[in-house]
């Protein structure tokens, strides 16, 4: 949290390994770095940029770096930083459009940006209003979602409708009527003078398109693009960075094939898989040794991808661990209350709830494993809920820290954070509850952890800062509680244990992937859980759901992970 010294060429080399060391030398030309899980590809694509600046081929304020999501691009800005290159614009594809359309749009347009939708619910409910279409809120999101697909697809109306009698449509309504929504939401939002997010890009792109002098702004203010995750670019998102880049060449871009798991947004990874026949003089990169996880979670990890198209072979860098554990339970509550037990044991063990986290294909399996970890005392919390840095108590304790912080006692950082914290409500005892007032608790510790763990001589002005600082890149602490997440929102993190429940027919693959490409797509799902594990990894699924559920069938997966009998227990 000191003053930032830029590392040195070589400094920035001498952590990386040789794959590593090879991206981070490529500054120029088509890169293409396939990467995969926990093989160091932030790392490796943070120090090539770093390094670039260094070497003084990048100038920092030339290079645009492109993730997907809020989270990964604070991350990235983050590491950046501490890498001495803080000036690199490292934003969603969303962010670096809006930015460009609010800067562009007074000038080729007129006038303010249209305002966005903060929801596509409502809107679309009038349009089908007056079309004398009843639709609930089920019918309604996944319109929602299938307006974002077209948009994401880069389709006209006219194009999707050639495409929409291959799709299952929302609610079962008639190809005519999606349509008619479609068309009557497009018509609302134009009389209205707003937009929505995918508008964002297609506005964005409409004027680099159309107006010659707004690329040539954009060109010649980035010149050197790197997309992280590009397997998960969709083709609306491919066609902004083609106007983006112009006839330049400089694009580093990196991704999995395996790790492909949003084709429901329009996401394929068909541009990474022929970047090399987009550029054939593409410079390729493999990063296959893996850091993260042990060998036998790595093992694992390739056998269910084994023979896949543009599946990595992964190398584990530990050779030791323990082996997946795979396990049966009667019934859904059953599998709930013994991974609950499996953690408090965990715990009690030695292994910290931060650690610790529970997957699941489908969100409501959430609610009896929080329960069962409730019954048995053990915090969680359910990642993809209200950020960290957006929590009420959060903002008021980082408002007081940063007024108390003008005036510099000398005291240690410590008691000077204590001091604060205790009067916006933290206890050094943590309240033995569950629910809201536990929940306050753990936010506000994780802000004294955080203090704790500050490196010696840390100054409060300094801390305070490095929260701003983290704030401002949504980089979030971590919280001292067990996390129960869906893979999907788990994708880019990891932990020591890791617990996939519900793998039986009809979850772990979801009942609707009917055709090949969707069970592709929940094996990759399946892979992305797999890896998120660094020490262990426990398998699980039930004979049966709640109610009057029919009887399951183990998932169709688990037999490639050679675990038939592996560990199976019935309780």
């Amino acid at each position: 949290m000191s003053e930032i010294i830029p590392a040195s060429p070589e400094e920035l080399l001498a952590g990386l390994d040789d794959d590593q060391r090879t991206v981070a030398e490529e500054l120029r030309g088509p890169v293409c770095v396939l990467a995969g899980a926990g093989t160091g590809k932030t790392r490796a694509i943070t120090h090539r940029i770093a390094y670039g600046i260094a070497t003084g081929t990048y100038s920092p304020d030339r290079v645009l770096a492109l993730t997907f999501t809020n989270r990964a691009a604070g991350e990235m800005r983050t590491r950046l930083r501490h890498l001495g290159a803080g000036p690199v614009q490292a934003q969603t594809f969303h962010a670096a459009a809006l930015r460009q359309l609010g800067h562009f749009w007074p000038m080729f347009v007129g006038g303010e940006t249209p305002k966005i939708f903060e929801s596509k619910s409502r809107p679309l409910a009038e349009v089908a209003n007056q079309l004398g279409l009843k639709l609930d809120t089920a019918t309604l999101r996944d319109l929602a979602s299938e307006v974002e697909w077209r948009k994401t697809s880069n389709l006209s109306l006219s194009s999707y409708e050639k495409r929409a009698y291959a799709r299952a449509m929302p609610g079962n309504l008639a190809v005519a009527d999606v349509l008619a929504v479609m068309n009557g939401y497009e018509e609302l939002k134009d009389a209205r003078g707003q937009i929505d997010m995918e508008d964002v890009l297609l506005l964005t792109a409409g004027l680099l398109e159309s107006e010659a002098a707004a690329a040539m702004e954009v060109r010649e203010r980035y010149r050197f693009f790197v997309v992280d995750e590009y397997q998960d670019v969709s083709p609306l998102q491919h066609h902004l960075l083609d106007l983006w880049l112009g006839d330049h060449r400089d694009l580093c871009v990196v991704g999995d094939a395996s790790q492909t798991i949003y084709s429901f947004t329009g996401a394929t990874s068909d541009y990474l898989l022929k970047f090399g026949a987009t550029f054939p003089d593409a410079h390729v990169v493999k990063l296959e040794t893996n850091y993260r996880s042990t060998a036998p979670i790595v093992s694992a990890a390739n056998a269910l991808m084994r023979d896949r198209p543009g599946a990595l072979t992964l190398t584990a860098a530990t050779p030791e661990g323990p082996e997946p554990q795979l396990a049966d339970y009667p019934n859904d509550g059953a599998e709930a209350r013994a991974v609950a037990t499996k953690i408090a044991a965990e715990i009690a063990a030695g292994t910290l709830p931060e650690d610790i986290a529970v997957l699941y294909r489908i969100n409501v399996q959430a609610v009896a494993l929080e329960q069962a970890l409730s019954d048995l005392g053990v915090s969680c919390t359910i990642h993809g809920a209200k950020r960290f840095y957006d929590l009420p108590e959060v903002k008021q304790a980082i408002m007081a820290l940063r007024g108390a912080s003008v005036s510099v006692s000398g005291e240690p950082l410590f008691k000077s954070v204590s001091d604060v914290l205790r009067s916006v409500g933290w206890s050094q005892e943590a309240p033995q509850t569950t629910g809201a007032a536990r929940s306050k608790w753990e936010a506000l510790n994780a802000l004294m952890v955080m203090a704790d763990e500050a490196p010696e001589g840390t100054s409060f002005r300094a801390f305070t800062d490095e929260l701003l600082a983290r704030q401002a890149a949504r980089h979030e602490p971590t919280m001292h509680a067990v996390t129960l997440a869906s893979v999907h929102s788990a994708k880019g993190l990891e932990w020591d244990s890791v617990h996939v429940i519900g793998l039986s027919e009809g979850l772990f693959p979801i009942s609707y992937a009917q055709n090949l490409e969707a069970i592709a797509e929940e094996r990759r799902l399946l892979y992305v859980a797999i890896t998120r594990a660094r020490k262990q990894l426990s398998l699980s699924w039930a004979q049966q759901g709640t109610g009057r559920a029919t009887n399951r069938e183990r998932s169709r997966f688990v037999a490639e992970l050679g675990m038939h009998n592996q560990g199976a227990t019935r309780k």
